[in-house]
């Protein structure tokens, strides 16, 4: 991600110095955009109205089957990967974590000498996103923690039934509090290896606790936010699975994105979670520009100033502790905010529908189509950092701990520049920003048709939530352009 390796500010001075190092957001130089931003905005939202009318009209997406239907859950296998494979994957998984917790206790302090940084934030965090979109969801198969929970019941005799149930109040709250949790220590928590080798372990004692007390399979659907989240982004993509006995693991190929409409939240949190995964990158994109500190400093802080000033003795850390807790309250409520904007359209769509559905029903029905928006914004804002920092993988394997070691024999290969053009970096975000809003257009209406089984009130359903989609689109790519203009 944008912050996951400038975690100090010596370490800026360190990335300046590293040619190979070009983030979305680090560009440290003034980039003007190549047409004025509101074109960029017409002509989005254009786009966006124009699928909206070929959808609408020439995409009469027959209503999907309904969950509770015996066809729904349907797997026509084409394919297995045997159990002996599915076993390779687990046992590496694990050992991958105990390399990343280890890597941090014994090796260098240095993020960008110490394995356990760039196989965490970029391998695992970034490139197992990715590749889950186009794979799926492989990781529920190899999670290293549920693997190390079977090992303890098959090694120690641990039970893992759960101590007492899981409260069904609780629903997906926990996941939801650990992302927030995660988040913050990416943008805030100025870790380094050995901080985050201590973050890993404390959330592994974490995750097998709680697993053990509530149960292993509540906790790993409710709690284990890594899992959760991979989940949500593995229904984009075209392959499904699910375990095939001894045999190990089957896989059946299907349209892409059209696991989003195979089952829908059936809990608020859950769509509180899908819309964190949209604040959080926004807020990522926006808490460090100019427009975002100035609301801060010339809206908000005046009106606290004079009481400040009267009862403080150092006004200006008092300010500076204002502004962090400003920060971070704005992070924990994103997702509320989001959902309150969310509530809004949908009661639109309520209100021209006449819909029995209830609002909240509505939110929980619609939320999965946000999905491919979220992904999007997930790539746009760290894809430049795979790309640059991924490249250090190689040598970074050889000399794990940062000592100097040559164990592959590519500690010292020379790596190629990895500068990507900022024109190549805006236009692929609007491409991806546009492509996933679209996506999102085409998911919402047969979605909608599922809803109101009449194509007329389908497509009326349809105009607030395209309302919120250029809404987003707009404000997303404007978030975009905040740091790369400077």
């Amino acid at each position: 991600m944008r912050s996951l390796v400038r975690w100090r500010p010596t370490l800026l001075l360190a990335a300046a110095a590293v040619p190979g190092f070009a983030f979305a957001h680090s560009f440290g130089v003034q980039y003007t955009l190549p047409v004025p931003f509101w074109m960029y905005a017409y002509g989005a939202t254009a786009a966006l109205v124009l699928s909206f009318v070929i959808v609408g009209i020439f995409a009469a997406v027959p209503p999907a089957r309904s969950d509770t239907s015996p066809n729904a859950r349907r797997v026509g296998t084409h394919a297995f990967v045997p159990a002996f494979v599915v076993q390779g994957l687990r046992a590496l998984s694990v050992g991958l974590l105990a390399l990343t917790i280890a890597c941090g206790f014994l090796g260098t302090d240095n993020p960008f000498r110490n394995l356990n940084m760039t196989l965490f934030w970029i391998v695992f965090v970034l490139g197992l996103t990715y590749a889950t979109a186009v794979v799926g969801d492989l990781f529920v198969f190899c999670n290293p923690w549920r693997t190390l929970c079977e090992l303890l019941r098959a090694r120690c005799g641990m039970r893992f039934g759960g101590r007492i149930a899981y409260p069904a109040w609780l629903a997906y709250y926990p996941a939801l509090a650990l992302y927030i949790a995660f988040i913050w220590i990416e943008l805030f928590g100025h870790s380094t290896p050995r901080q985050l080798a201590l973050m890993l372990t404390a959330y592994t004692l974490l995750t097998v606790a709680m697993a053990w007390l509530f149960g292993s399979a509540a906790w790993f659907r409710h709690g284990e936010f890594f899992g959760l989240f991979l989940s949500l982004v593995g229904r984009m993509a075209p392959i499904a699975w699910r375990r095939a006995g001894c045999r190990g693991v089957a896989l059946r190929w299907r349209l892409p994105l059209s696991g989003l409409l195979e089952r829908h939240p059936g809990h608020v949190s859950l769509v509180l979670f899908i819309l964190f995964m949209l604040s959080s990158t926004a807020y990522d994109g926006a808490h460090e520009t100019w427009p975002w500190s100035r609301l801060f400093w010339k809206t908000l802080y005046p009106l606290v100033e004079p009481a400040v000033k009267a009862h403080s003795a150092q006004p200006y850390a008092t300010a500076a502790s204002l502004f962090h807790g400003w920060q971070w309250l704005a992070l924990c409520l994103s997702p509320w905010a989001y959902h309150g904007v969310y509530l809004f359209f949908l009661a639109l769509t309520r209100r021209v529908t006449a819909s029995e559905f209830s609002t909240r029903e509505l939110a929980c029905r619609f939320a999965l189509t946000l999905v491919p928006i979220a992904f999007v914004y997930h790539a746009t804002h760290y894809y430049t950092m795979l790309w640059s920092q991924g490249a250090q993988l190689l040598p970074l394997l050889s000399d794990p701990l940062g000592r100097g070691w040559n164990l592959l024999g590519t500690a010292r290969a020379a790596m190629p520049q990895r500068i990507i053009d900022l024109n190549i970096v805006w236009h692929t975000q609007v491409g991806l920003i546009l492509a996933g809003h679209i996506a999102s257009v085409v998911l919402a209406h047969a979605e909608a048709l599922r809803i109101f089984r009449h194509t007329g009130r389908a497509l009326a359903s349809q105009v607030p939530m395209l309302l919120l989609m250029v809404a987003l689109t707009a404000v997303g790519l404007w978030i975009l352009s905040l740091p790369l203009a400077g």
